[in-house]
């Protein structure tokens, strides 16, 4: 995924279906200039991750 489209589903109200790493992951915000994103694991809200927005997946047929 590029940075653009990490920013662009971190701000939306409606909820895209995102994983990483086979994961289903909630973007919570998107640092541009490092391109890295604050996500968490939706199965459990508690596990937090900071990754590279290029490891981010959407998948377009389940939004």
């Amino acid at each position: 995924m590029d940075v653009k489209r990490a920013k662009d589903i971190a701000a939306s109200p409606i909820m895209a279906r995102v994983t990483h790493n086979g994961t289903q992951v909630y973007i919570q915000n998107v640092d541009e200039r490092a391109q890295m994103a604050n996500v968490y694991h939706l199965k459990n809200p508690d596990e937090r991750h900071q990754v590279h927005v290029n490891e981010l997946s959407e998948d377009q047929g389940l939004q």
